[in-house]
């Protein structure tokens, strides 16, 4: 049940909105291989007031539709963190018009035991959603063929 908190500046069109959305679910889907119904988006528009951070960061210009996103999610691995990563940047780029200079990032690892919502299941083997087909037990996702042992649900 990953949680995604999407935070920019007061004024975006309900279109671009749901285009971001559509963006980053994909590539959760594609890449956590979460189930598609599994979407969970918040969006805080906040006010230019309070919304911070200078014109250059990293040497790198940002406009004003620069946006944070938060994504918290069980442990996963760094090579899988780093392709979702990619995927959402180049998502964005696709779904929305959102140059990767104004895209920023951070995820929060949670244990499978700190999330609860009615009617899911988890599998005990892997700690993930029991929907998940190709999980080892050890958080990896198989395509290929491997023993009963390594792959749950």
């Amino acid at each position: 049940m990953p949680l995604i908190n999407v935070h920019l500046r007061r004024g975006t069109s309900p279109e671009h909105r749901r285009n971001v959305s559509s963006a980053l679910h994909k590539a959760m889907v594609d890449v956590l291989r979460i189930p598609d119904d599994d979407q969970f988006h918040v969006f805080h528009e906040v006010s230019p007031d309070n919304f911070h951070m200078q014109p250059v960061v990293f040497g790198l210009r940002r406009t004003e539709r620069t946006m944070f996103i938060q994504l918290s999610f069980n442990h996963r691995p760094a090579e899988q963190k780093a392709e979702l990563f990619r995927a959402i940047v180049e998502n964005l780029r696709l779904f929305a018009g959102v140059p990767e200079e104004d895209i920023l990032m951070t995820i929060n690892e949670t244990a499978g035991e700190n999330w609860w919502a009615a009617g899911r299941v988890v599998d005990p083997a892997t700690g993930y959603d029991a929907r998940m087909n190709g999980v080892r037990t050890d958080g990896t996702f198989t395509d290929g063929a491997c023993t009963d042992a390594e792959v749950t649900g």
